[in-house]
C-alpha cells in the first residue's frame, strides 16, 4: 500500500480551545500497512498500563478515522483515540525526519518497530526508553477537578519524546557525557522539533493568531505562541508551560551561570536562539500583510524550512564532543548546501541571534560564508566510486587509511567507522542532491599523569590522581558528493587540547569518574 493516510490529532493539547472546542488537526502519515493497535512496520501501539495492570484492547479498524468529527468528550476519554493520537504524531515525526535527511532512519535499538504505550503508568511523566524500545506516556490527576491529564494528548510531549528516540538512532553518542553543551543538545533539540513541527500545522498558527487579535492585535513576536507543554506545565507546576525558551532574555553571560549548567535549562538557550531567529524572519516576510491566511502560510512554511535545517544539521555535526558552536555551524552548512543564496537572510538572523547568547560559529578563511564549515584544506577523493561507498564501512576506512597523513591521524588512537549513510535530498532548484555521510570515532586510553606528554598537552583536572585512566575521544563526519569527492571533513579533533581539557574537567566536576584500580567508570 502506498500514498498517505489522514488522521485526526489534537493539535496542541486539550487546554487549547477554539470556539469552545478542542483544537484539532488532520495530518498525513505514510499509508504503511496499518493493523490493529494501530501498528505499522516502524511503530506499534501496545497499550499496557503498568499501574493498573490493564491491557487496552486495540482498535480493530485503525484504517478509518472515526474521530474526525468526534466530540471533545470522546477525544479525552476514548483509549482508541489516545492510541491514534500518539501513533499519528510519532509516525508523522519519523516521516518528517526521513524527508529532511533523504534516507530511512534507524531507531537506536535493533528492532524495526518502536513500541508506544499511551497509558503506560499513573505518573506525571513521559519518556523514551531505549532498553524497552518504547515511548511511555503517563497520566495523572489534575490539580483541580476530578479529571485526568494524559501526556499522550499533548502534541509537544509526544513530539519531544519521539525526537529523543530518533536522535538516539541518528546520533547515538549524544547521550555520552562530554560537556554541558552536548548534554543540553538532546533536550534542546527535542523541544525545537516539537515546537517547529507544531507550527507547521496551520490550524495551530491560525488559532494562535486569532487569539492574539481578539486581545487587541496580533504580534508575531508574542512569546505565548512558543511555549512547551502548556497543559502539562499548568497541572504539574501551576504555571503556563513546562518551558518558555523564547521568553529567555538574551545575554552573553547565560552559558556561564550555574543554573544553566543543567541540561534542560541550557537547552533553552539553544531553543531561544533559533526561535528568535524564526520569529524575526516570520515578522519580516509577513511585513505589511493583513490577511491572516497569508500570515499562516508564511509562518507554517518558514517553520518547516527551519525544522528541515535543524534536522539536516545532524549530518553536518562531528560525532562526539559537540558544542553549540558546532551545531550552529551544522545548521548554517545544511541550509547553505540546500538553499543557497535564497535563504541567506535566515542564516544571517541565526548568526545574530546566537551571538546575543554568546555563541559563535566556526571561523575559517576557507568558509564560503561566515559560520559554514570550510571544505577540506587538501582535496581528497576516494579510490572507489560513490556506489561502492554505499553503506560500506570498510571502503570508508580504506579511504581514511590511505589519507591518514593528510587527515593528521594519531597512530596511537583506535579508529572505528561507525556509520555510512547515503542521502538523496532536494535542493532549492528542485534538483536531487546525492551525498554519502560517514562518521568515524577515534579513542585514546591514557593515564592522567601522561596527559602532559601529549602534543599539544592536555590539562589534567586538579585533584585527579595520575593513575586515573581516562579516554580521549575525537572523530569526524565525512560528507562525499556523488563522485566520491570529500566535500566536508567536520572534525572534533583528538588533538584539540582546549576541548579535550574542558571535557575532562567537566567529567571530573560532575562526578563521572570513580577511581577504583585506576579504571574509568560512569556513575
Amino acid at each position: 500500500m502506498s500514498g498517505q493516510r489522514t488522521l485526526t490529532i489534537i493539535a496542541r493539547d486539550p487546554s487549547v480551545r477554539v470556539r469552545g472546542r478542542i483544537l484539532r488537526a488532520h495530518v498525513d502519515i505514510p499509508a504503511d500497512t496499518v493493523g490493529p493497535g494501530p501498528r505499522s512496520s516502524r511503530a506499534e501501539v501496545i497499550d499496557y498500563d503498568a499501574s493498573t495492570r490493564t491491557l487496552y484492547q486495540p482498535d480493530l479498524n485503525p484504517n478509518e478515522d472515526v474521530f474526525a468529527g468526534a466530540s471533545d468528550r470522546a477525544l479525552l476519554s476514548h483509549p482508541h483515540f489516545h492510541a491514534q493520537n500518539t501513533f499519528a504524531i510519532v509516525t508523522r515525526m519519523l516521516a518528517r525526519f526521513e524527508q529532511a535527511l533523504g534516507r530511512q532512519v534507524d531507531w537506536g535499538f535493533p528492532s524495526h518497530q518502536i513500541k508506544i504505550a499511551p497509558h503506560a503508568f499513573r505518573d506525571a511523566n513521559a519518556f523514551y526508553s531505549k532498553q524497552n524500545e518504547s515511548l511511555l506516556f503517563g497520566y495523572f490527576p489534575a490539580l483541580r477537578g476530578r479529571r485526568m491529564i494524559y501526556s499522550c494528548l499533548s502534541h509537544d510531549v509526544v513530539a519531544h519524546e519521539t525526537a529523543h528516540a530518533l536522535l538516539d538512532g541518528i546520533r547515538g553518542r549524544l547521550v555520552e557525557a562530554a560537556g554541558p553543551d552536548q548534554a543540553a543538545l538532546h533536550e534542546g533539540f527535542a523541544d525545537l522539533v516539537a515546537l517547529l513541527s507544531l507550527f507547521s500545522l496551520r490550524p495551530v498558527v491560525d488559532a494562535a493568531l486569532a487569539q492574539r487579535r481578539s486581545k487587541g492585535g496580533c504580534k508575531l513576536t508574542d512569546p505565548s505562541l512558543l511555549r512547551v507543554a502548556r497543559q502539562v506545565g499548568q497541572e504539574i507546576h501551576g504555571r503556563q508551560a513546562l518551558r518558555k525558551p523564547v521568553e529567555l532574555p538574551p545575554s552573553r553571560r547565560l552559558l556561564r551561570r550555574r543554573e544553566f549548567q543543567d541540561p534542560h535549562r541550557r537547552g533553552e538557550i539553544l531553543v531561544a536562539a533559533i526561535l528568535r531567529a524564526f520569529l524575526d524572519q516570520w515578522s519580516k516576510v509577513s511585513s505589511g500583510q493583513t490577511a491572516r491566511a497569508r500570515l499562516i502560510d508564511e509562518g507554517a512554511n518558514l517553520a518547516d524550512h527551519v525544522l528541515t535545517a535543524v534536522v539536516r544539521a545532524l549530518d553536518y555535526c562531528p560525532p562526539v564532543n559537540i558544542t553549540f558552536s558546532d551545531f550552529l555551524s551544522a545548521i548554517l552548512t545544511a541550509d547553505f548546501e540546500h538553499n543557497g543564496c535564497r535563504s541567506r537572510p535566515l542564516r544571517d538572523a541565526l548568526r545574530r541571534s546566537f551571538h546575543r547568547f554568546g555563541v559563535s560559529p566556526v571561523q575559517s578563511a576557507r568558509s564560503p560564508e561566515p559560520g559554514v564549515w570550510p571544505p577540506p584544506a587538501i582535496p581528497l577523493q576516494a579510490a572507489v566510486p560513490a556506489d561502492a561507498l554505499h553503506r560500506n564501512k570498510h571502503e570508508i576506512f580504506q579511504f581514511l587509511w590511505s589519507n591518514r597523513e593528510a587527515l593528521g591521524w594519531n597512530d596511537e588512537a583506535y579508529v572505528t567507522v561507525e556509520s555510512v549513510n547515503p542521502a538523496k535530498r532536494v535542493d532549492e532548484r528542485g534538483f536531487h542532491v546525492q551525498e554519502i555521510v560517514a562518521d568515524y570515532v577515534k579513542t585514546l586510553r591514557i593515564r592522567a599523569g601522561e596527559l602532559a606528554w601529549l602534543t599539544p598537552a592536555v590539562i589534567k583536572p586538579a585533584g585527579m590522581p595520575d593513575s586515573q585512566m581516562v579516554t580521549l575521544t575525537g572523530g569526524a563526519a565525512l560528507v562525499f558528493d556523488r563522485q566520491s569527492r570529500l566535500k566536508y571533513d567536520i572534525r572534533s579533533s583528538l588533538k584539540d587540547a582546549a576541548k579535550q581539557s574542558a571535557r575532562l574537567q567537566y567529567l571530573w566536576d560532575t562526578g563521572y569518574f570513580e577511581s577504583r584500580d585506576g579504571e574509568e567508570r560512569e556513575r
